[in-house]
């Protein structure tokens, strides 16, 4: 058997730092997470996808004691957006969460949603620029959904 490596290429800033345009999306992220429904997990996350047009989409986790009938905030904003949006691709996510106690943390787009955003990559052939919250200060950034889903499938 032969042995392979695996290399994840990101970027970490500073929020202050962001390009304007990744600045204002994240905020818009966060002002999503008062939309968050989450009284199991206490664990809200919110997401904001902008367009190429320029729109901005917004989704919040949604819970349901029917676990797993909720749905992750990434998939509520990129539904919408696709609902709402014609034809228009999607070029950057940004990705928030706070915990229990309202401090920012760290949560990574789940399997099911990078699949989801892997599929608007494929379908519009163009990268998507993830864009992640770390905690009160800073991000991380990933050009395209392969680095966090290397191992992706399309039909």
């Amino acid at each position: 058997m032969e042995s392979k490596q695996l290399v994840i290429n990101y970027g970490e800033a500073l929020i202050e730092e962001l390009l304007k345009e990744d600045r204002e999306l994240l905020m818009e992220a966060q002002n999503s997470l008062e939309g968050a429904y989450s009284p199991y997990s206490n664990f809200r996350v919110a997401s904001a996808v902008r367009m190429d047009s320029g729109e901005v989409f917004c989704g919040a986790n949604q819970e349901n004691s029917a676990y797993p009938s909720g749905l992750c905030a990434e998939r509520v904003a990129l539904y919408y957006a696709g609902a709402h949006s014609e034809n228009a691709k999607v070029v950057s996510i940004a990705v928030v969460a706070q915990n229990a106690d309202n401090k920012f943390s760290l949560a990574y787009p789940c399997g099911a949603c990078l699949q989801v955003i892997k599929e608007w990559e494929i379908r519009y052939k163009n990268s998507i620029r993830v864009i992640v919250q770390i905690d009160e200060n800073r991000v991380q950034i990933f050009d395209g959904v392969g680095s966090l889903m290397p191992f992706s499938f399309s039909l």
